[in-house]
C-alpha cells in the first residue's frame, strides 16, 4: 500500500475568512513539524513547489524584485500568470500575486517547527473549496518534508479525492456559507 492510499486528512480545522468591503481573504494555519528555513524552501524553490503547490513556478520566488510565470496546474483551463515577489523576507514573510489573488506567507518558527499561515484573497462562493484545497496541500507539503511523499493533489484530481469532498463540506458548515455543490457528479475515491 502506499503513502498516498493510506492518506486520510484530518478534520477541517486552521482557517478563517474576513471580509473587508467586497474582498474576501481566506487565511490558513498549519503546524508543521519542519523548520522555518526548509519550509521556505519548499515555499520558494520550484522543484519543492512541483511536488505539493497547486502551480508550477519556473524560477525561485525567494528574492524580491524576482519576475516568475506561475502556471496552475490541474485546472480546467491552461492559466499561466507573470508575478514579481513584492517580499522575501527569508525564512520568515514571502508575498506575491498569483493571477488575481494576493499570496502572503508567514512562517513562525514554534516548537521545533514551523507555524506557517497563508493570507490570500479568494471568491466568496470558493472559500470552502479553496479552504479544502490548501488543507490537503499543506497534508503533501508535510508528508514531502517528512520524507514520506505522497504526491501532488491539485485541482481537478483533488476534487474527485474523497478527502476533498468531506473537507469542502467541514469548511463551507464552518464558515457559515452554503455547501458548494461542486463538482456535481465527483468520483469518491478515499
Amino acid at each position: 500500500m502506499t503513502n498516498r492510499e493510506q492518506y486520510t486528512p484530518g478534520p477541517a480545522s486552521g482557517a478563517q475568512i474576513r471580509k473587508d468591503g467586497e474582498k474576501w481573504t481566506l487565511i490558513l494555519i498549519r503546524e508543521l513539524r519542519h523548520s522555518p528555513e526548509r519550509v521556505w524552501q519548499a515555499l520558494t524553490d520550484p522543484a519543492h513547489l512541483r511536488e505539493w503547490a497547486p502551480f508550477d513556478a519556473d524560477g525561485n520566488l525567494g528574492m524580491v524584485g524576482t519576475k516568475v510565470k506561475l502556471t496552475t496546474v490541474a485546472a480546467p483551463a491552461l492559466r499561466v500568470t507573470e508575478t514579481t515577489v513584492t517580499r522575501a523576507d527569508e525564512p520568515e514573510v514571502l508575498e506575491y500575486k498569483w493571477g488575481d489573488f494576493d499570496m502572503r506567507w508567514q512562517l513562525e518558527a514554534s516548537g521545533g517547527g514551523t507555524r506557517l499561515t497563508l493570507w490570500t484573497n479568494i471568491g466568496h462562493r470558493f472559500i470552502a473549496m479553496g479552504a479544502a484545497g490548501w488543507h490537503i496541500c499543506f497534508d503533501v507539503l508535510d508528508h514531502l518534508l517528512s520524507g514520506t511523499p505522497i504526491g501532488r493533489m491539485v485541482g481537478s484530481e483533488a476534487i474527485k479525492f474523497g478527502g476533498w469532498q468531506r473537507l469542502n463540506a467541514e469548511y463551507a458548515k464552518q464558515f457559515g456559507i452554503e455547501t458548494p455543490n461542486w463538482p456535481p457528479q465527483a468520483a469518491q475515491k478515499s
